[in-house]
This record gives structure tokens, sequence and C-alpha cells, in this order.
């Protein structure tokens, strides 16, 4: 069932758009791709320093699905984060597609500012599959929207696919990449097809891009970005997805010495050099999370 966004999400994006200047101008005349949110919410919430780095304005035109993976507590954020953005900044429709509830926001996001528009907030559409049929089959129903979305997110996507294999002759582990396989593709086919879509209504300049995330069970235990790599199904999952953003945790002394609570490092890669239609992507972002609730990132590399 769809949910439109309630009074808890509303603090979480008053939150977000005074905590730190907004660094853009003209955006809804720029072309959109997916990962130019990510890049887009990490350069609103840089520090100064690296606002002059990285300049003003959306990125050159890139891939248009991304994979974030690693932990929770961070990706599901970011994803939040991504959302707003898209609907606040460019104006575009988004639909948030959740296993979990969304009832409050994280302690750090949890901060009060001045009121948006309602109208910029209805754009976000959160919908609450419980089962992975019944997210295939709300995915497969996004065609029929009077206004298709220009981003869709899906948080969590290995819930969808824990415990998917069903009771054929096929292995479990065998069932479980299908599905992961099925699910990836028609994610990444349903948001094609809307984009030709809004093309033909003429109602966005934007395509339809697509965001998820992940967390593989040796990350859910170690907390360790390499011992990813070592999971068949993100394996699979991620052969669709053009680019992966990688959550790392940063537990050196100089995170400590930032008077942070948490450092994370995010490394977006992928893309294809060799299509002019999906550059490479290949940078380094430092997150830092601090006790009073500000996030702030700054451009590492390159």
């Amino acid at each position: 069932t769809g949910a439109e966004w309630d009074n808890g999400l509303a603090v979480f994006t008053r939150t977000a758009f005074t905590r730190t200047p907004k660094c853009y101008a003209g955006i809804r005349r720029c072309p959109l791709v997916m990962a130019d949110v990510l890049t887009l919410v990490f350069r609103t919430f840089s520090s100064k320093t690296s606002q002059k780095k990285v300049g003003a304005g959306l990125p050159a035109p890139g891939p248009r699905s991304c994979l974030v993976v690693g932990q929770h507590r961070i990706s599901r954020p970011l994803l939040l984060l991504a959302a707003v953005t898209a609907a606040l900044e460019m104006g575009i429709r988004v639909s948030f597609f959740t296993p979990t509830q969304i009832q409050s926001l994280p302690v750090f996001l949890q901060k009060s500012g001045p009121s948006l528009s309602p109208e910029s907030l209805k754009r976000i559409t959160f919908s609450y599959p419980r089962t992975l049929e019944e997210l295939l089959q709300q995915v497969a129903g996004l065609h029929e929207s009077p206004i298709p979305p220009s981003l869709i997110i899906v948080d969590r996507l290995e819930d969808f696919l824990s415990g998917s294999a069903g009771s054929g002759h096929v292995g479990l582990h065998s069932a479980e990449r299908l599905s992961a396989a099925h699910l990836s593709a028609l994610l990444c086919d349903t948001s094609a097809f809307l984009t030709r879509v809004l093309q033909q209504k003429g109602s966005s300049s934007f395509p339809c891009c697509l965001i998820a995330s992940f967390l593989s069970k040796e990350d859910s235990q170690l907390d360790s970005r390499d011992s990813s790599t070592s999971d068949p199904i993100l394996d699979v999952v991620d052969r669709y997805f053009q680019v992966r953003c990688t959550l790392d945790q940063d537990r050196s002394y100089e995170a400590a010495a930032a008077s942070a609570q948490e450092a994370w490092h995010l490394y977006l890669s992928g893309g294809d050099p060799a299509c002019d239609d999906r550059p490479s992507v290949g940078q380094e972002w430092k997150l830092l999370v601090y006790a009073d609730g500000l996030m702030e990132f700054t451009l590492v590399g390159p």
C-alpha cells in the first residue's frame, strides 16, 4: 500500500535543508542521472572547503542506477536524503519502497526547522511491500501511475530476497540468485520503460533513475567492506546496477580526532567508459556524523 509523506518525515526534511547552505542554481533545467542524485546529496551537505573544491552545479550526465552497499544505519538516511533532494530540489516524483515502516527518524536526523511546502513533499510516495511478490507487483504497476516517478528507491533489497527460494526443485541458493536476477532486471527494465513514458508525455525532462540498498550477510556480521564481495546474491544484483556506492566505516585515529561520532568512507565506482551514455564513475567521499545531528560530506578524490 502507498503512503504519502507523514509528519515524522517532515521533521527530517526540515532539518536536512536548513542545516547546510545549498550550492546549486537552476537545477530543474539540468539533465539528471542516478549517480547525480547521490552526488547532489553529498555536495548539499558538504563542508565549505569541499564545496569550493567540487564547485557548483550537477556533474556530467552519468549512469542511471546505483546500488548502495553497507550498513542500514547509514544507507537508509542516504536513501531518504536522495528522495528529499530529488523531490524538493529537482521537483520530481519519487517512489520509495521499503519492507519496514518508517515510523521514526535516526537520532542524528531528529532536528527541527522551518516548515517546507507540503506540495513538494507529496511528490514522495512510500510503499511497504511485505514480500518479494508484493514488491514485484507494485514495481510492475508503476507504469499505471498518472505521472510516473523519475526516481525509484528500494530499501533493503536483501530483506525481499531472503527466503524467496520457495519449495521448488531448484536449490535454495540457486533459487535466491534467480529471484535476485528477476527483481533486479524488473527494476532496471521498469526504469528504462518509465523513462520512455516520461519523454513521450513530456511531463518530465528527467530520466527515471534507480537507487537501491543492500546489506550482505557478511557485512551484517563483520561490518567489513571487503567481505561483501563474497556474497553470491550481491554478486548477482551488482551486475544489474551501473554504479555502486560502498559504505565503509572509518575507525582510524584521524576519524576520532575530527570529534565526530562516526566517520564513513563512501566509494562511488562503476560505469562503462566504453559507452558514451555510461561514463565511468570514480569518487570517494568522507561522511562525518556528529553527536548533534549534523552530517557533513567531504570530497576525498579524485
